[in-house]
């Protein structure tokens, strides 16, 4: 009887040890949203770093970080409540009763499974450290480190097995120093120390300090998603009405054409002319002079970008001469609240969400460089995003541009030789001039009944998969004549030594394929549909 009791005892009072005892996340609370911050001390940036999530300091400043994708709070309420909420997340993790051990040295391919890791001093990672959930997608690291923490050139943390980033904590008592190149997962909170990261370092999580400075030089950094993070889907996308069956427009204006240029939509004006077109080469109407199709685009054309110019902004990138860069954007409505240029390549991030929807507004003219590229990673599709341009805009030679451009009240001058614009370029009022283009209107309603299968030259009406020109050179237009085999269809193209050059799924009626690397030659394709060849034939790069 008495050892029932004690027992008894025991289980009583192991269910009634505090939370801490056991490894659950920490509540962030409004930390969370911050990926850079610091609650004494300054945050600050060397060369370009891409950066999503809020930045900022509660006594300090954050400077020289360019265009982030996020919001800058410096000594305001936000930056109060983050320090706050940082603190208690910090007495959390240094609460938790350590379940292991392990030596200082982390990484060398070690493998840790979840539970609180102490470290009862300096701690250093080299090469592979790789944490596995043991597939239990709650499964959460917590590593106390009494000490500084350091990373050694190109260390990597890996997550294996379900593990997530946003269930790693790294709670340091001493300077972090990440040396270039590496790549840390998890969420940073360094205790009255420094935090500083490197040329080429990756950070999937957050970089927090309670007392000391941020700095960093050429940083990738993004807050991670799950664990109860939000789906961001965007602002709701207009409605384009009769302005989503053309491709290019301008509601007062002339639109013409100079060079062999290739539509996928309707082309015309509603006060002006259209001219230059070959319809040949126009998948659908060439609209020459006003009529009623012109005058309800028009219409529609100017509903759309009234509700897209009341949207309120998320984000204000605050250095519109800096656009692009490499510049990474997640679904949100952005500002950029001057004149725009837009140099190399800006991706679009929908984060796995093929719905999401990007609005970006420009206050200003729109220029961008030449090959200057908007790249749609994780989902993206083009139709969901849109553009809403105060002024002129000019587009560069050789360009790739995703997405619906509403210019207002400026003409869309150049739109020059070999840009591909994955979407539509349409004005309020201005001039739009063409020169040797290839524009696509992405996802064209049921209704627009002029447009069709393309019908090409030297194309068969009854092909699968249409692609053009052939001969290519810089690049191809992938038709799938088949929008019910959208994600389905599968693309390969052969070098004549058979090597593999291309394995792709088709994940959009009208595909631009990128074939500026392709050597001159011949090559050979085939489209795969339940992995069985249902096309093949030869392809010449010039």
């Amino acid at each position: 009887m008495k050892i029932k009791s004690i027992m008894t005892v025991i289980a009583f009072n192991m269910l009634s040890f505090s939370n801490s005892y056991f490894a659950q996340t920490p509540n962030l609370g409004t930390a969370s949203n911050f990926v850079l911050f610091s609650t004494n001390g300054a945050v600050s940036n060397n060369g370009i770093s891409q950066i999503t999530g809020n930045v900022g300091t509660n006594n300090g400043s954050s400077t020289a970080f360019g265009n982030v994708n996020g919001v800058m709070h410096d000594g305001d309420g936000t930056s109060a409540q983050c320090a706050a909420d940082l603190l208690i997340a910090y007495n959390q993790l240094n609460g938790y009763v350590p379940t292991f051990f392990p030596a200082p040295l982390l990484g060398n391919g070690q493998t840790l499974t979840s539970g609180v890791h102490s470290i009862s001093g300096n701690a250093t990672l080299n090469l592979d450290l790789i944490l596995d959930a043991q597939n239990n997608a709650n499964a959460t690291f917590i590593f106390q480190i009494q000490g500084a923490f350091s990373t050694n050139a190109s260390s990597k943390i890996k997550l294996i097995n379900g593990a997530l980033a946003c269930n790693v904590f790294w709670k340091v008592e001493g300077l972090v120093s990440m040396a270039s190149g590496s790549t840390m997962r998890g969420t940073i909170i360094a205790n009255n120390a420094a935090i500083n990261m490197n040329t080429g370092d990756t950070l999937e999580g957050r970089a927090l300090s309670t007392a000391g400075a941020v700095t960093i030089d050429g940083l990738l950094a993004y807050t991670p998603i799950g664990c109860g993070s939000p789906v961001l889907t965007g602002p709701v996308a207009p409605s384009l009405g009769a302005a989503a069956c053309y491709a290019l427009f301008s509601s007062n204006g002339a639109v013409s054409n100079s060079g062999v240029t290739f539509v996928t939509g309707d082309v015309g004006t509603n006060t002006g002319l259209a001219t230059g077109f070959n319809t040949v080469n126009v998948n659908g109407t060439v609209h020459p002079i006003p009529d009623g199709s012109t005058a309800q685009c028009a219409t529609d054309l100017l509903s759309a970008y009234n509700y897209i110019n009341t949207l309120t902004n998320d984000i204000e990138l605050l250095y519109p001469a800096q656009f692009g860069k490499n510049l990474v954007l997640t679904p949100h409505t952005y500002l950029l609240n001057a004149a725009t240029v837009f140099t190399d390549s800006l991706y679009l991030n929908a984060q796995g969400n093929p719905n999401a929807v990007f609005v970006i507004k420009i206050n200003g003219a729109l220029s961008t460089s030449t090959y200057s590229r908007v790249k749609l990673i994780n989902g993206t599709q083009s139709k969901n995003v849109y553009w809403k341009i105060e002024g002129a805009v000019t587009i560069n030679n050789y360009s790739i541009f995703r997405g619906t451009l509403i210019c207002n009240n400026g003409s869309l001058g150049a739109i020059n030789t070999g840009v591909f614009v994955d979407g539509r370029a349409l004005t309020t009022n201005g001039a739009l001039t063409t020169t040797a283009v290839n524009a696509v209107a992405t996802m064209l309603p049921s209704d627009c009944g002029s447009v069709g299968i393309p019908v090409i030259e030297g194309v068969k009406s009854k092909e699968f998969v249409s692609i053009y020109p052939n001969p290519f050179n810089a690049s191809a237009k992938i038709t799938l004549n088949d929008v019910s085999q959208i994600g389905k269809t599968e693309l390969k193209i052969y070098s004549v030594l058979g090597a593999k050059i291309v394995d792709v799924f088709i994940m959009d009626q009208f595909t631009i394929l990128e074939t500026s690397n392709f050597l001159s030659g011949i090559y050979f394709y085939k489209v795969m549909l339940d992995n069985k060849v249902i096309q093949s034939g030869k392809l010449i790069s010039q």
